[in-house]
């Protein structure tokens, strides 16, 4: 094992998730947190408009959370030593923000198969209960795809609104993490979050990854290998940016971006199987 325990292992494997584990310390946390919010100021929108599904190509410091260390060693005790990175998204709540996550499960957008894909939630601020931290229905991902309702809600941080129906919340476990904390999540894992009621921001990041066995449903896709070697080729490499903003590698998150939220995308729970 490179950094989790037996026991850890365990408990992922059957309730889905784990949480509190350390990335890097508050200062670094805050030294990202103030680059993201750089960024806001410089364009002058949230960071959620843009920073979505490939938010991770926007930056050669994001590439860093990404690749650190102990991020990496506990994904590689869940899914093995050949580990690519195929997305990351942003998900920000202003002080006193209405914004929420519906209950959803990733694996019904995200088109891989099999379902070996991790999240790692990577806090950049406080994250409480009072801030609006993850919450998961332990076990659900032993389960199969749920059908979920586009609601496109107003308030609803998802693209969709997507929503399941009928989780058990006096069953959901909060997640809270201290800045420079992530907690890690199984794709099929039902998750959520409520609003922020606190006075400051709830910033995190959450990097999807995957083994390299892992493919798209829907063909040929792009990921970053960022440990082991791949020795499938189901994926074709991502526009890395070489510098903050690189165009080549914006252009590449803008149409990722661009196919989930307009539609493109379908859930799993429309599609045929696949073996």
């Amino acid at each position: 094992m490179k950094l989790l325990t037996e026991a850890q292992k365990r408990q992922f494997d059957e309730q889905g998730y784990l949480f509190p584990l350390r990335a890097f310390d508050a200062a670094q946390a805050a030294t990202y947190r103030e680059r993201i919010e750089a960024y806001e100021r410089s364009v002058g929108h949230d960071a959620n408009r843009t920073l979505k599904i490939k938010g991770h190509l926007a930056f050669p410091w994001l590439m860093e959370i990404a690749t650190n260390p102990r991020i990496l060693d506990a994904v590689e005790d869940l899914i093995g030593p050949d580990i690519l990175l195929f997305g990351a998204s942003i998900f920000a709540k202003d002080g006193r923000d209405a914004r929420y996550v519906s209950w959803h499960q990733d694996s019904a957008y995200f088109g891989l198969t099999p379902h070996r894909e991790v999240t790692a939630w990577v806090a950049l601020s406080e994250a409480s209960a009072m801030h609006g931290c993850l919450r998961v229905a332990p076990g659900t991902h032993r389960g199969p795809a749920l059908q979920h309702v586009e609601t496109f809600a107003q308030d609803n941080m998802l693209a969709k609104g997507q929503a399941l129906q009928g989780i058990d919340e006096a069953a959901a476990v909060e997640m809270p993490l201290a800045a420079g904390e992530f907690s890690l999540h199984h794709e099929q894992m039902a998750h959520s979050s409520l609003p922020n009621r606190a006075a400051d921001r709830r910033i995190g990041f959450a990097f999807f990854f995957i083994p390299a066995e892992v493919r798209s449903v829907s063909g040929q896709g792009r990921a970053t290998l960022v440990r082991g070697t791949d020795r499938f080729g189901h994926w074709q490499p991502d526009d890395l940016p070489r510098f903050d903003l690189d165009p080549v590698a914006m252009r590449q998150l803008q149409a990722s971006w661009g196919a989930y939220k307009d539609g493109e995308v379908k859930q799993a729970a429309d599609l045929d199987p696949v073996e």
